[in-house]
């Protein structure tokens, strides 16, 4: 993409990773809409980018709506004219509570939001992409150390990060025909709001509570950047970055 506009998408940019990631890439030059629920949060994500933010727009949206996504993909076109990059970062969880004690709507929002707010921005994407010129372009999706193993009382995120690699596998083999690439960046234990509780002791799989170390964001947001970087002949399939401490491999 030499000489050519770049152009990102970000969801779930208003804080942790999503802003993380977003700052990031338009350090390295991209033009980014960043798209979360609250266009506060965005704004003001948008200034903390400082000159760079020239580059950026902040878009509300409501990914579990499709005409919402509908309408933040008509932004990023009247803004940009194209896309190069869909960064699925959007997520959120349920309270942590026994499988059998959630109700349907705490299922149902999880799902909506993690899930099918992913289906319905890979589904635009692909739609712009395949159609602009020059075509192609690259989508990334957060899978989360839990698209592999599950911590307690926490099966509507983990459903769906496993879901989710199965969108990325399914999306990685039909946009080859449209030179669109798919990868998925697993991470572990990012220093973020919604990590913070790690550091004073969270349940393990054996019943205790316990610490557990975290990393800096910036190294997610690099790897983002990296990720993004490839010329879309080579592709990142899978990528798990993570606190090297953290209780995953052996975890349980």
């Amino acid at each position: 993409m030499d000489g050519q506009l770049r152009v990102a998408l970000v969801t779930g940019a208003g804080s942790g990773i999503g802003k993380a990631a977003s700052l990031a890439l338009l350090e390295d030059g991209w033009h980014v809409a960043l798209a979360g629920r609250r266009q506060a949060t965005l704004d003001e994500a948008v200034r903390d980018a400082g000159e760079n933010g020239t580059r950026a727009v902040a878009v509300a949206t409501d990914l579990t709506r499709p005409e919402s996504v509908s309408a933040l993909f008509d932004a990023v076109v009247a803004r940009f004219g194209r896309l190069d990059l869909l960064f699925n970062n959007a997520g959120i969880s349920a309270p942590a509570s026994p499988l059998e004690d959630l109700s349907v709507d705490q299922i149902r929002a999880v799902i909506d939001t993690n899930l099918l707010g992913a289906f319905l921005c890979t589904q635009a994407a692909i739609r712009l992409m395949k159609s602009q010129s020059p075509r192609g372009g690259r989508i990334i999706n957060n899978g989360s150390i839990s698209a592999h193993a599950p911590r307690p009382d926490s099966a509507p995120y983990t459903a769906t990060k496993h879901a989710m690699t199965g969108l990325t596998r399914s999306t990685s083999l039909d946009g080859r025909k449209y030179d669109i690439a798919c990868g998925q960046i697993d991470i572990g234990n990012a220093a973020t709001d919604m990590t913070a509780r790690m550091s004073a002791g969270v349940p393990q799989a054996n019943g205790e509570i316990a610490p557990e170390p975290r990393m800096d964001v910036a190294h997610v947001a690099r790897a983002v950047v990296y990720m993004a970087s490839l010329p879309l002949d080579a592709n990142v399939q899978f990528m798990t970055v993570m606190a090297t401490k953290m209780p995953y491999v052996g975890r349980g």
